[in-house]
């Protein structure tokens, strides 16, 4: 039996909740709701296990604040005894479009505080990644405001189609490996 760890990124607290930034915890949140799973309070982060086709799953969504989210990662690779390679950060992305997912098995953190919290504590970016693409459709100096904002009602068919995608992704990288599910899913138009 497998054992994986699943990372939703995101920030606590009413305010954060269904933003931009948060889409990690969202789609982990929903790949849980349809196994039945239900978070509860574990060290740095909301954690659940489940099992699911002969593999053990991990999730956390960490409780740190995105900018120290590589605490969270470390404890529970270490906690748990889980090999990098079979962990799965899910991340939002400003440089991807919004009909765009892209899973890799490194990366840099390009810019998000979430990724150089977990690259500085783990010491590498060799550690898979999927970016759910949010566009950047903000005026210049805007950025924050974008990031932390809500979706827009117009968006929302879009995202949640992409919310569901992202699920398959995940069983992908679970049950397939990260190569087949690049080849699967980083070319995917994904539309209405």
């Amino acid at each position: 039996m497998g054992k994986f760890l699943i990372v939703g990124l995101g920030n606590p607290g009413a305010e954060y909740a269904h933003t931009r930034h948060n889409i990690g915890f969202d789609v982990v949140d929903e790949w849980l709701r349809k196994q039945g799973g239900t978070f509860h309070v574990g060290r740095l982060a909301e954690m659940v296990e489940i099992k699911w086709k002969g593999h053990l799953l991990v999730c956390i969504k960490p409780t740190t604040y995105m900018n120290l989210s590589g605490k969270a990662v470390k404890y529970w690779m270490d906690a748990e005894k889980i090999a990098i390679e079979n962990t799965l950060t899910v991340v939002d992305d400003l440089a991807l479009p919004l009909n765009r997912l892209r899973i890799r098995p490194a990366g840099s953190d390009a810019g998000h505080n979430g990724l150089r919290s977990i690259q500085e504590v783990l010491g590498t970016d060799a550690y898979p990644k999927l970016r759910f693409g949010i566009g950047n459709d903000f005026p210049k100096g805007r950025q924050v405001e974008f990031v932390l904002g809500k979706w827009q009602d117009s968006e929302w068919p879009l995202v949640r189609l992409k919310i569901e995608k992202s699920g398959e992704v995940i069983e992908s990288f679970v049950f397939s490996g990260i190569g087949r599910t690049m080849n699967q899913y980083n070319k995917l138009d994904i539309t209405l």
